[in-house]
């Protein structure tokens, strides 16, 4: 005769869920990783328009527009890009490159640009 103790602990589901839990940690790892590259892409994308408008705001009054663009630029993200004066408007474009999960250790190539403009002011 079959002692019943023995056949409910072979059939037992204690510590299933600690085997779930380990085969999922690296799925849900993974998924933290990729929301937080996505938010690092968005946050590169509003510095860049930012850096633009500050850029186009300082060129339409004669300051300089490449200090105004790196002003507010957190150290990490390096910017490229000025200023020019065409018919009266005051264009900036800003580019910056997108870091890989931590800012000022590695870029993507990809860059992203922001493009502001403003019109010329005089005094």
């Amino acid at each position: 005769m079959r002692d019943v103790r023995t056949d409910r602990r072979l059939r037992s589901d204690r510590g299933q869920t600690a085997i779930e839990f380990v085969g999922v940690t690296p799925l849900i790892i993974f998924m933290l990783v990729v929301l937080w590259q996505c938010a690092l892409i968005g946050y590169t994308f509003s510095l860049a328009g930012n850096a633009a408008d500050m850029g186009a705001r300082a060129g339409a009054v004669g300051d300089d527009c490449g200090a105004a663009m790196a002003e507010d630029l957190p150290d990490a993200w390096d910017i490229e890009g000025g200023c020019e004066e065409a018919g009266g408007i005051v264009r900036a474009r800003a580019t910056l490159h997108v870091p890989v999960l931590v800012p000022g250790v590695l870029n993507f190539p990809m860059a992203v640009e922001g493009e502001a403009g403003a019109a010329k002011e005089t005094p």
